[in-house]
């Protein structure tokens, strides 16, 4: 006879705008096959979000228990995003996108002080908590030369 194992939690992952969340694609599907009420999702995490300047894409990691009661915890933006923002990158096409060849190419220019700043903000997220702020610097600064972004002092 088969040993039933017990359920157990399940992780989503999703990237929504802040403040922006609706039941619709992606949020809706994603939860909905895990048989969590979107709309419960979408009021909770628009009113965590309210502070966050709008349409800022805020990963959050939602985790959904056996009784489809769920719970999720919000995680900084991106590094690449919060580059591109201090760059001053436009959007085309709805994208914010590096350069297409970094070596020789560069989308933009950020300050010693904006990287010190996106540093920062990593640094307030539980898993990066443990690495140095010089650390976390060294990372940023690795990060915008691979996207053609040019750090200056």
């Amino acid at each position: 006879m088969a040993k039933k194992m017990p359920a157990r939690d399940q992780i989503v992952k999703l990237i929504v705008g802040a403040g922006q969340a609706s039941p619709s694609p992606p949020v809706g599907p994603a939860l909905g096959s895990k048989g969590v009420k979107s709309m419960d999702f979408c009021k909770e995490f628009n009113a965590r979000t309210a502070h966050i300047n709008p349409g800022t894409p805020m990963p959050a990691r939602v985790t959904v228990r056996p009784d489809r009661s769920f719970t999720f915890d919000l995680r900084t933006p991106s590094t690449s995003w919060l580059l591109l923002q201090a760059a001053g990158v436009k959007e085309i096409k709805g994208k914010i996108k590096g350069a297409g060849k970094p070596g020789s190419e560069t989308v933009g220019t950020v300050t010693l002080k904006h990287i010190y700043e996106i540093a920062k903000i990593k640094q307030t997220e539980t898993r990066l908590s443990g690495l140095t702020l010089e650390g976390l610097c060294k990372s940023v600064i690795a990060q915008a030369k691979s996207m053609g972004v040019q750090v200056v002092p």
